[in-house]
């Protein structure tokens, strides 16, 4: 263009919100700052809402919840350096989750490379902030000119819920943000294809499979986080309910189906049962979909435990489905791998099941089991989880939540008990109900991932059970969730401590050092007050001083509809657990040690 050449058009900022808009796009998460508040003002003249936080690691969070309940990417408009570096954790979080987001972030005028202006990042490149999430998203674009907007938009869309989905960065120069452009390239944009076909199996792979699985003694499936994302739920079920295959599912995968379906026997692993651990470990055949076997998943890939697979006299046959090539095969041997989308693959295997076994197969001894199980399970938890015990025991806490929650009820958790008991105890009674941090497990998600769950979904029932260790992270959502009236129930676990770090530490070093917070040795009944923090933020907020408070405090708070906190004392036992973690062997290698009381 020549120098003094006027454009029509509008600037790059707008052009963006036009592209939004066009991509339906309703919500945008975020906080402002010099470099982004071109956006900002275009925004103001959008149906799209900002989210305004007051920290930006509460926006990606947010965003991150409310693109799993969307099922496609959200966006996160972030300002440069220290916006970007408080947003890292969140972003990472959804990465190692594999939950699409588009991260827009401002940065430094393209002028000013290289010379150090105010919050530049270049102490070993000039003009590198873009290179801060290299390590977590899928791709990040550091767009040096406003030409290139449109199609890099377009790509970070398609890449960020494509394939295994996950976030990307789109760094922006705020001299672009506000470059006055012609609409040609984003015109252009806006007739591509929104969403991409997604890879399916062939009729040659499913009637292996289903042979395989037809032909097996002692099949398992197990299934992961991959089910959700693609939607898969009612797919599945019907897969194993025509195959009879009992369901074993990682924490990621818990909500793939209901946890009182007759085949669901439950989350493998550390924290898993002695039934589904048992039953992976007694398998013949393993029909995996959309898991990458994580550790924690797997009893740190330890035989013996969950899972005993490669070994020397081992004969079982791994079949891997998953979107992700380098998911299959990469901690067991998989006899058959197909790289195919959840949804498309079972779809296609349920067509060739019906074919070659019409009838189905009933595996009835193996329902008989799980039901069996199921109720001596839960008969050995009754006295915990109606214990008129106070500090409240964390299995009374979980059963009363489940008594005031209807079915559909949305629940974010956090890390610890809220984390560990809920997949092992906590029966999620609609697929894909439950919001949880898996591979990155990050303390401080549940409660502004409530957030983004609400504005997803707003006429459904949303609590966060989290720790006081959690609540405490980023307690300033709260002012968002009053500003937006949504009501939401925070329920705080307070054991007034880190509590699964303490009860770790206690077991294997004999001390609390570090993990507990000041207040009563015996009880958590002093630390922060946050039912207080909560009504100084305006919110509702309401402090548990008897056992039986909670369930009727909880269901008033529901039926409020407005942003609650429920801080209930909790005595801090750990999660029972049949599995193994390697770190363990490295605290205490001579003895039979996990986690105690504290």
């Amino acid at each position: 263009m020549m120098d003094g050449a006027k454009v029509e058009g509008k600037t790059v900022a707008e052009h963006i919100v036009d592209f939004l808009e066009r991509r339906e796009v309703k919500h945008v998460f975020g906080l402002c700052g010099h470099t982004n508040i071109a956006v900002l003002a275009a925004l103001a003249e959008s149906p799209i809402e900002f989210i305004t936080v007051r920290h930006e690691q509460i926006a990606s969070h947010a965003a991150d919840a409310y693109a799993r309940m969307q099922g496609r990417a959200s966006v996160v408009l972030s300002h440069l350096s220290p916006g970007l570096t408080n947003c890292a954790t969140g972003v990472a979080n959804a990465a190692l989750d594999c939950i699409p987001m588009v991260v827009i972030a401002g940065d430094i005028p393209t002028h000013y490379y290289g010379k150090h202006p105010h919050q530049e990042v270049n102490l070993h490149a000039d003009a590198a902030q873009w290179e801060i999430y290299r390590p977590f998203v899928k791709r990040a674009w550091r767009v040096d000119r406003a030409d290139l907007m449109a199609d890099i938009l377009e790509k970070a869309f398609h890449l960020a819920e494509s394939g295994q989905p996950g976030p990307v960065l789109v760094n922006v120069p705020m001299d672009v943000f506000s470059e006055v452009i012609p609409s040609d390239t984003f015109a252009r944009a806006a007739r591509n294809t929104r969403a991409l076909k997604r890879p399916s199996i062939d009729d040659e792979t499913a009637r292996e499979i289903v042979l395989a699985l037809a032909k097996a003694d002692a099949p398992v499936a197990y299934v992961g986080g991959g089910i959700l994302l693609a939607r898969a739920s009612e797919e599945l079920r019907e897969f194993v309910e025509h195959m009879g295959l009992p369901v074993a599912h990682s924490l990621m995968g818990k909500g793939a189906l209901r946890d009182d379906h007759p085949l669901v026997m439950g989350m493998t692993g550390f924290w898993g049962t002695s039934l589904v651990n048992q039953s992976c470990l007694n398998a013949d055949c393993i029909f995996a979909v959309g898991t990458r076997f994580k550790e924690a998943d797997c009893s740190s890939w330890y035989p013996g435990y969950t899972f005993d697979i490669g070994g020397k006299t081992d004969t079982t046959k791994v079949i891997h489905i998953d979107i992700e090539p380098q998911e299959i095969g990469r901690n067991y041997p998989t006899e058959i791998g197909a790289v195919a989308d959840a949804r498309a693959a079972l779809r296609l295997l349920n067509r060739v099941a019906r074919e070659i076994c019409p009838e189905g197969i009933a595996r009835n001894a193996k329902r008989a089991e799980i039901a069996e199980f199921r109720a001596a399970f839960k008969e050995g938890n009754r006295e915990m989880a109606e214990s008129g015990a106070y500090p409240m025991m964390p299995e009374r806490i979980l059963a009363d939540a489940r008594k005031a929650l209807p079915e559909d009820a949305i629940i974010t958790t956090d890390v610890g008990w809220n984390k560990n008991g809920v997949g092992q105890q906590f029966d999620i009674l609609a697929p894909g109900s439950i919001l949880t941090p898996g591979g990155f497990a990050t303390m401080g998600f549940g409660p502004p991932a409530a957030i983004g769950a609400k504005l997803a979904a707003p006429d459904r029932v949303v609590i966060s059970l989290v720790g006081d260790g959690g609540f405490g992270q980023n307690p300033s959502m709260l002012a968002t969730a009053v500003e937006l009236n949504l009501g939401i129930v925070w329920l705080v676990m307070n054991n007034n401590a880190f509590g699964t770090i303490a009860g770790l530490q206690k077991a294997h070093y004999g001390l609390t050092y570090g993990t507990t917070f000041p207040g009563s040795p015996d009880a958590p009944t002093n630390g922060p007050g946050y039912a207080e923090i909560a009504r100084a933020y305006g919110a509702e907020g309401i402090r548990i001083t008897s056992v039986d408070e909670l369930l009727p405090a909880l269901e008033a708070a529901i039926a409020s509809d407005k942003p609650t906190v429920l801080d209930v004392p909790m005595i801090n036992n750990p999660t029972p657990t049949t599995g193994h973690w390697n770190i363990l062997d490295i605290y205490s290698p001579d003895n039979d040690l996990s986690h105690v009381s504290t």
